[in-house]
């Protein structure tokens, strides 16, 4: 939490969509995210789907299908797995 205030990125628990929505946008803004990011309805069917907390590595094929996922992080991630998934997308 301690980083959020630092990196002004504390909010309120958005009530609708569009809330979080605009939560979202300001994060990736004042983070510097580079990458594409997507929004989890209210629901969270894709945190439940995906098992992505506390936090995981996806590597997503040309087929949207999912190529490689890790082991729950930060002690999980194997750098030397990824690659090797990498390396079998590319042949």
């Amino acid at each position: 939490m301690e980083s959020n205030v630092r990196d002004k990125v504390v909010f309120a628990s958005p009530k609708d969509f569009d809330e979080r929505a605009l939560v979202a946008g300001t994060c990736v803004r004042k983070l510097g995210i580079k990458f594409s990011a997507v929004i989890d309805g209210f629901e969270n069917t894709a945190e439940r789907a995906y098992t992505g907390w506390p936090d995981r590595i996806y590597l997503i094929d040309a087929n949207g299908r999912i190529a490689y996922k890790s082991r729950p992080g930060p002690f999980g991630f194997k750098p030397e797995e990824l690659k090797a998934a990498l390396g079998s997308l590319a042949q």
